[in-house]
């Protein structure tokens, strides 16, 4: 016995054509939308990978542009099944590969909802690739004049400036590391030669952060180097006084920014199976309906369309069945060729 049947006649059919074409051409654009997510997450994380601590990070946008393209394609096809199910000369070319194509679309809506999960769940593997690979930049900073390194100072900066950190975990990150380059540094000065020798691996630390640390809304002009030291300014105190740097760590913004966008791509991908199981849904109507024709001669008689031509029980059984079969053979075939190579 079918599943959920419904009674069509002709101008049922034609509405339900006519409103399955618009929504796939709807599910085309969200395709389009899907990949520019994907472009624009994949673009913003090339901007920082030098801040990253793998490149692991480009997966799911990676999946993200693939499923925009199959959805483009997937949708696109779909849309021209419904134009030419009208006329049954057309449709029966496409006819043959219809369940093919639901079984495809069935796949996709289920890559698409694994690739919704790695966007909620793949921001705790930013925040790790974030938190070794800020530390990383902190540390290498200085090395402006090294090949591979060059940028990294500029990177950092203007990550600094944009999201408005400073460090990895706080601007404290900065007073650990010599961020400072040795060609800057007078070591004819006693100040610097006796910071450096009393460090035990010979760097030159200090309480002091970047100019891009620096919180350019606050009254003071910007104190950032001696920050732990009062007695270095004027009516100031480390300990009370609100520091006219960045207080938050950048691993803490980026995580913010780059978690608030997946959340928002998994959410959208979330839609789009919505309305990629509608269109599906439609679809298997349409076809089993024009199959169903009560005269197929006769475009105008009525038919029945159905969810399933059996109940879930039975069609379960019978895919299990035939993916039982479907392995059987293979592994039969596989034994032969075995049995035809050692012969």
């Amino acid at each position: 016995m079918a599943l959920m049947p419904v009674k069509f006649d002709l101008r049922k059919r034609v509405k339900l054509a006519q409103g399955l074409w618009l929504l796939y051409w709807l599910s085309v654009i969200a395709g389009i939308l899907v990949f520019s997510m994907g472009l624009f997450f994949k673009i913003e994380l090339r901007k920082r990978s030098e801040m990253m601590d793998n490149n692991e990070s480009h997966f799911v946008p990676n999946l993200l542009i693939l499923a925009g393209l199959v959805a483009c394609g997937i949708n696109a096809f779909g849309g021209k099944v419904c134009h030419d199910s009208l006329d049954p000369t057309k449709f029966a070319k496409w006819k043959p590969m219809l369940k093919n194509y639901l079984s495809g679309c069935f796949g996709f809506n289920v890559f698409l909802f694994l690739v919704a999960l790695l966007c909620f769940t793949m921001q705790f593997q930013l925040y790790f690739a974030l938190a070794e690979g800020l530390r990383n930049s902190i540390k290498y900073y200085k090395d402006t004049d090294t090949p591979g390194r060059c940028f990294m100072k500029r990177t950092l900066d203007m990550t600094q400036i944009e999201f408005r950190c400073c460090g990895n975990n706080n601007y404290k990150d900065w007073f650990e590391v010599q961020w400072i380059s040795n060609r800057y540094l007078d070591f004819s000065n006693e100040e610097v030669k006796d910071r450096v020798m009393s460090n035990v691996e010979g760097k030159f630390l200090m309480d002091s952060v970047p100019f891009s640390c620096c919180n350019p809304g606050s009254p003071r002009p910007c104190i950032q180097h001696h920050l732990t030291n009062n007695s270095a300014h004027y009516d100031y105190d480390h300990h009370t006084e609100e520091l006219n740097i960045w207080t938050h760590g950048c691993r803490e913004a980026l995580v913010s920014y780059y978690g608030g966008m997946m959340n928002s791509i998994g959410a959208f991908l979330l839609l789009v199976i919505g309305l990629e199981v509608a269109v599906m849904v439609g679809l298997q109507y349409l076809t089993t309906s024009l199959e169903s024709l009560a005269n197929p001669e006769d475009p105008e008689s009525e038919s029945e369309g159905w969810l399933l031509e059996k109940s879930v029980k039975e069609t379960v059984a019978e895919v299990t069945a035939k993916v039982k079969a479907l392995c059987k053979r293979n592994q039969v075939e596989g034994e032969e060729q075995a049995v035809a190579t050692v012969s």
